[in-house]
């Protein structure tokens, strides 16, 4: 299978797994050790305000930074990624594509709201994990969709809407998706 990175998996309706019913997950990476991948569309009860005086105490609060936190997945839920519109000098980052990149690095989020910032970011918590061929099976197994990463899904579209926006890219209706595998 060709890798899955810079892809969006988008949750079919009948993923039985309730951590990841309606999910669209960003993949990160994706080899023959295993794939990760980020969540995008599911909030936890945290802005990123909260989440830097929890970091940082004395961080004044910042009005442009009152969206929600997102669970990147069930995995070291107590671990930060940035996912970002591409930006140099942060101290752990790795360029995904030519449009986005990762940051596991505290500086990033402590220029969070600043001019340092960077123009498009997202905030999560944790990751999902996949070991060796398991995400191949999970396709395999009618689990998943996957279509190519939208900037605009990423960064632009509201959390609530991104499995939407993200199936609706694919061109499907989902009234008319089945659970069902190779039957017509």
């Amino acid at each position: 299978m060709e890798s899955l990175e810079n892809q969006l998996l988008i949750a079919m309706p009948s993923m039985e797994d309730s951590f990841f019913h309606r999910t669209v997950t960003y993949i990160c990476e994706h080899n023959d050790e295993g794939a990760m991948g980020l969540i995008i569309n599911l909030p936890v009860n945290l802005t990123l305000n909260e989440l830097l005086v929890q970091i940082e105490a004395d961080k004044p609060k910042i009005p442009s930074l009152e969206q929600l936190v997102l669970t990147g997945g069930p995995v070291a839920q107590q671990r930060g990624f940035v996912l970002h519109s591409p930006q140099s000098g942060w101290s752990s980052s790795l360029a995904l594509s030519d449009e986005v990149m990762i940051t596991t690095s505290k500086d990033i989020l402590m220029a969070l709201g600043t001019e340092q910032a960077p123009p498009e970011f997202i905030v999560t918590l944790g990751y999902a994990g996949w070991g060796p061929g398991q995400l191949e099976q999970e396709i395999r197994d009618n689990s998943w969709l996957t279509t190519p990463a939208d900037n605009e899904i990423l960064f632009h579209t509201p959390v609530e809407q991104r499995w939407q926006k993200a199936t609706e890219k694919l061109g499907i209706d989902l009234a008319h998706l089945s659970s069902d595998i190779g039957h017509a």
